[in-house]
């Protein structure tokens, strides 16, 4: 199995911020989101509600705190 790819955060940062990439905070749980999401990052149930329609090119960063 692939290791997952560790991306810097500023560089995360720099990729949300253009629009490059989407930020998906990976707890499932909506109160723990509202006490750790970053800025722009969509809660995991957004992000299921939207993936049918998001574009197949665009990098989806997860993460937890």
């Amino acid at each position: 199995m692939e290791e997952t790819p560790r991306v810097p955060p500023d560089e995360v940062f720099g990729r949300v911020q253009s629009g490059e990439a989407l930020l998906v905070c990976a707890y499932d749980d909506d109160e723990k989101f509202k006490s750790l999401h970053l800025a722009k990052a969509l809660s995991l149930r957004q992000f299921h509600e939207l993936q049918p329609s998001l574009p197949k090119d665009k990098e989806i960063v997860f993460y937890c705190a």
